[in-house]
């Protein structure tokens, strides 16, 4: 026996099953995939993208949610070692860590995936019709139906609750109408077993149900509707195709009332928890209703603001001042309906006790998160602990690990969070699969073989034009039918059309065919934006035998319908200009040949706290060397100077137990005193210099991970610095762990949050000061139960479990008093601290007699940061942290390619999400170094040595240093010419902007490409 488990450890299967395919189990399966193992991605639903594939846009960019999740979605289908299985749910698990049994059960879809093309002619022929679970029920769909327009399947389903034949053994109308024979109403299910040496729970959130909350009215007036049904009536595929109306009588609203709270942090149901992302969702909301219907008057109904994520705060700020949302803090009692318009009555207690009453016509319910009971039956069925909250029970140093080796967690099932914490959750434990099944790597994998590209050398453009929809987000405002007979008019175009949503996996399986059809050799699509979508099309075009760079799109929905919503004539006729300008350039694309580029596969790492120690740790483990370089002379960053957590956790033996095990890694090099002093070189190739107590040394690697941790600011108010009684927090956690006199004998004591954050200097909540004051104020109390204690504050962003502890020390007597940035504490010396602050409630100015003045500073970021961007050539934000690729789906990642960031470079975070993401680079880092290779950018410069003198201007102007200048002999004498380095070339364009003699010139890009492109917008 202890041989074969032996043997187990050693030889692990090389495979991942992901449960729930929300975002976070996308992302976990995308990133395992990539780097060299097999995944099973299964999903109870009918398809993939779970609740964010039902938001109709995210904050705070924006940017449409099934835009950003459309390229994932193909991505994840497209990709030959990632087999997803919808309609299942797991029936148990046998086996340990690195060798599990799993077995599936398979519900049945009624419809045979294999055989279905989507063409929808089952779907207009099917009579029944049935509430649109998708779209909320607001609106009703066909039994046969398929869930959503971009939906992966993209396979119809069939209702088993409204089928005729299924139920009454009547109709069968459908079958006869598939030419495919694809439709079998006998489907039964069917239960599979799967072998994988570890598994990631994605599994998700259920959202509150209202009708729980009687006092909103929901279900009996049908103007309260939730936050997800708002975001359904907001979206362009929605039930009124993005226009607001009230469902009871289709009236546009002009008061609209968000009510925070709805099922979070109320213990009367088992709730008590914060659900994090509500008062977000609520404002994102209030914001694009507001773009949508300028007359709209939004109001926030709310307790404590809770903006505490990255860029949230000047969100906020924004929603206030150039939207004009009303925020009310208050407690929400009741609402009626007004029986003759159907108008709701809000009646509120705001916090100084009075008591109001307003008129709505529409309210929204920001419901919160929490688990089904079917997430709980499966918890139990696979040994998994949950906590109080019914929530997967996770370990604040482990936050990815359940309890069951080899089973790990993401996303929202381990609690409640928003989207970004949910993709680095994802990619986390993705790592921490990876590291178990390191030896396992590569020895499941599957590759496929693109057919060989058709040679168009010769052969006159024949061009293909597709003007998409989506859904009502582009054709709401330009006529894409009007658009797409226009193509057909102009030179070489020999097909036009418009498409629903042109992303969608039917879409790119007919831009296939019309390719062959029509022996097309050139694509032009007109749709969103290129920067998310254009590989999406490149890929397709390439699997249907043309080179990617045969492809031109013309982005008729950033520059035509969200820009000029009002004006449909004037956008439609741009629209027009666009699309002519890309048939311009199409016909004179030619092909570029793809080249690669061994890697490095060694990781650089500099910061050594915890971000990067995990990192280096998570690197290590999966099989790579790591270089960790550390500016001090010790490892352990911010976290030397905090002693316990929230949780009563001992800080300095983790952060001990960690350095050991850094240490003592093998394939770890640790520069301590060390400064990053020069870089150079690109994805997959770096080398980076040090300077360090050995002198200055070189280190080549493959990637690097930005680690650099953040500073406390040290205040300049508040008699900090002056008085030795006004600390700041992390003088308190010092002055605690010495057991200062001035700790022991203090009977008062009074924190002021907020002091350098969330003020216009620095726009930003620092996240972590709410929890640390809430810990510090609990462990005084803890030391002195006799202890008075104030914290005056702005919002308690108690986000997540941290609620607990929140009411945990009201109860304890800690008393809490707000105040605005406009009325704040003022501070004076009279024998003992006085500290002067307004009271909302009393609605007066108190003084408290202080012995202990506790400050709640800003985190800022690391000065470091500034001279590493311009090394590596990556961006910060204007609070200086580092500015990661996509605030949503690229969390850890920058805009240049191979470098990643974690923990408090990115923004101030607690230990457990700065663990997460640590993990997450590491994750991320291993996509890259798991591969033999890499491809380099096609379209890059290209010195035309005919022409080219050497002036060197070009050199001067590239950001890149791709451009050197090279002398060599001819004729006797010495010439002159410039030479590009295509490894470290990004093709921006500078070079060729600047040669005065058209010498050099950027591939898909050249001077008579863009200058047909100007010829065209002048016709």
């Amino acid at each position: 026996m202890e041989a074969k488990l032996e043997n187990q450890k050693h030889n692990p299967v090389g495979a991942v099953m992901v449960v729930g395919a929300g975002i976070s189990g996308i992302q976990a399966s995308l990133d395992l995939a990539n780097s060299g193992f097999r995944v099973y991605l299964v999903e109870e639903g009918p398809a993939i993208g779970g609740k964010m594939a039902q938001l109709d846009k995210t904050f705070p960019t924006n940017d449409c949610s099934m835009c950003i999740l459309g390229p994932k979605f193909i991505e994840c289908e497209r990709n030959v070692n990632i087999k997803i299985i919808t309609m299942a749910t797991i029936k148990d698990i046998e086996g340990e860590a690195g060798h599990f049994k799993v077995r599936i059960l398979r519900k049945p879809r009624y419809i045979d995936e294999e055989l279905c093309n989507n063409c929808g002619i089952c779907i207009e022929y099917c009579p029944v019709r049935v509430p649109d679970v998708y779209n909320q029920e607001l609106c009703t769909t066909k039994c046969m139906h398929i869930y959503f327009p971009q939906a992966i399947p993209a396979v119809p389903l069939v209702d088993p609750n409204h089928c005729l034949f299924l139920n009454m053994q009547e109709c069968k109308i459908c079958a006869p109408t598939c030419k495919r024979e694809a439709i079998n109403l006998y489907q039964e299910e069917e239960i599979s077993e799967l072998e994988v040496g570890a598994i990631i729970l994605a599994l998700g959130y259920e959202p509150f149900d209202p009708m729980l909350k009687p006092e909103y009215g929901y279900g009996r007036f049908k103007n309260v509707i939730t936050s997800l049904e708002f975001e359904r009536i907001l979206s362009a595929s929605g039930p009124f195709r993005g226009h607001i109306q009230r469902p009871s009588d289709g009236r546009e609203p002009k008061k609209v009332a968000w009510i925070q709270c709805v099922g979070s942090r109320d213990v009367s149901i088992g709730r008590g928890y914060c659900s994090s992302v509500c008062c977000m969702y609520a404002t994102k909301q209030a914001i694009i209703a507001k773009e949508h219907q300028d007359t709209l008057e939004p109001t926030i109904f709310f307790i404590d603001l809770r903006a505490h994520g990255k860029e949230f705060e000047r969100y906020y700020e924004r929603a206030k001042e150039k939207y004009h949302v009303r925020y009310i803090r208050s407690m929400v009692s009741s609402v009626k309906e007004l029986q003759r318009t159907k108008n709701l009555l809000v009646t509120y207690n705001l916090e100084n006790r009075d008591f109001r009453e307003e008129e709505f016509d529409l309210v929204v319910l920001s419901i919160g998160m929490g688990m089904s009971s079917t997430i709980k039956k499966l918890a139990q069925e696979l040994s998994i602990d949950l906590n109080h909250y019914d929530f997967c029970k996770t370990e604040l140093f482990s936050p990815l690990h359940t309890s069951r080796p080899g089973i790990y967690v993401c996303g929202t099932f381990s609690g409640p969070r928003d989207i970004p914490d949910s993709v680095m959750q994802a990619s986390g434990a993705a790592s921490e699969a990876e590291g178990l099944l390191s030896s396992a790597r590569g020895t499941l994998i599957e590759t496929i073989e693109k057919p060989e590209e058709r040679d168009i050398s010769g052969e006159e453009p024949r061009i293909a034009v597709i003007v998409c929809n989506c859904g009502t987000n582009i054709a709401s405002v330009v006529d894409v039918k009007e658009v797409a007979r226009y193509a057909q008019t102009l030179p070489n175009v020999v097909y036009a059309t418009d498409s629903l949503f042109a992303c969608a996996k039917d879409s790119q399986e007919i831009l296939k065919e019309i390719i062959e059809k029509y022996n097309l050799n050139r694509v032009v699509v007109a749709a969103c934006t290129p920067r998310t979508h254009e590989y999406l099309f490149q890929e397709t075009i390439r699997e249907a035998g043309l080179n990617r760079f045969l492809f031109e799109m013309a982005n008729i929905r950033e520059h035509c319908s969200w820009v000029h919503s009002s004006h449909v004539t004037r956008a439609t006729e741009k629209a027009k200009d666009l699309v002519r300008m890309a048939v311009a350039k199409a016909r004179l694309l030619e092909p570029l040949e793809q080249k690669f580029l061994e890697i490095n596969h060694e990781g650089l790492i500099i910061g050594g706290g915890i971000a990067g120690m995990i990192s280096a740790l998570s690197l290590a483990d999966m099989g790579f060397r790591v270089h960790l370089v550390e500016k001090t002379d010790q490892l352990g960053g911010m976290a030397r100077k905090i002693n316990h957590t929230l949780g009563g956790t001992n800080i300095q033996s983790y952060v001990e137990s960690l350095i050991e095990k850094v240490s003592k890694h093998p394939s770890i090099n640790i520069y301590l005193n060390s400064q990053v002093v020069g870089a150079s070189g690109f994805l997959g190739n770096f080398k980076t210099k040090i300077n360090g107590n050995s002198g200055e040394r070189s280190i080549d690697h493959g990637v690097v991970i930005l680690a650099t941790g953040a500073e406390v600011l040290r205040p300049n108010e508040y008699l900090y610095g002056e008085n030795p009684n006004v600390l700041t927090s992390l003088d308190l956690e010092e002055a605690l762990a010495k057991r200062d006199n001035r700790i022991s004998q203090a009977n008062t004591v009074v924190f002021i949050q907020c002091v350098g954050s969330r003020i216009p200097e620095r726009l930003y909540c620092s996240r972590l000061c709410c929890s640390q004051s809430i810990k510090n104020a609990l462990k005084l109390k803890e030391l002195n139960p006799n202890i008075t204690i104030y914290i005056l504050y702005r919002d308690i962003r108690a986000y997540g479990f941290i609620e607990d502890y929140y009411r945990e020390a009201r109860a304890k007597g800690i008393i809490f008093i707000r105040y605005d940035l406009e009325s704040k504490p003022d501070v004076k010396v009279h024998g003992r601290l006085l500290v002067s602050v307004p009271d909302p409630v009393l609605r007066r100015p108190i003084e408290i007699s202080a012995d202990l003045l506790i400050l709640a500073p800003a985190v800022v970021a690391s000065p470091d940061n500034k001279k590493l961007s311009e090394l590596y050539k990556v961006a910060t934000n204007e609070d200086g942290f580092f500015l990661e690729a996509h605030m949503k789906l690229r969390p850890v990642d920058f805009a240049t390619d191979g470098i990643f960031l974690a923990g408090l470079a990115h923004y101030p975070k607690p230990i457990e999400e700065t663990i997460s993401q640590a993990q997450a680079a590491a994750a991320r880092a291993a996509t890259i170094l798991s591969k033999p290779a890499i491809e380099l950018e096609a379209a890059t410069s290209e010195v035309i040595d005919d022409v080219c003198d050497g002036c060197g201007y070009c050199i001067e102007t590239c950001p890149f240093q791709a451009i050197s200048l090279i002398e060599y002999m001819k004729d006797g004498q010495v010439r002159k010419i410039v030479e590009t380095n295509e490894s470290l070339c990004k093709g921006c364009g500078n070079c060729q902007a600047t040669c005065p003699k058209r010498g050099i010139y950027i591939k898909h890009f050249r001077l008579d490409q863009l200058e047909r492109i100007i010829e065209a917008a002048l016709e």
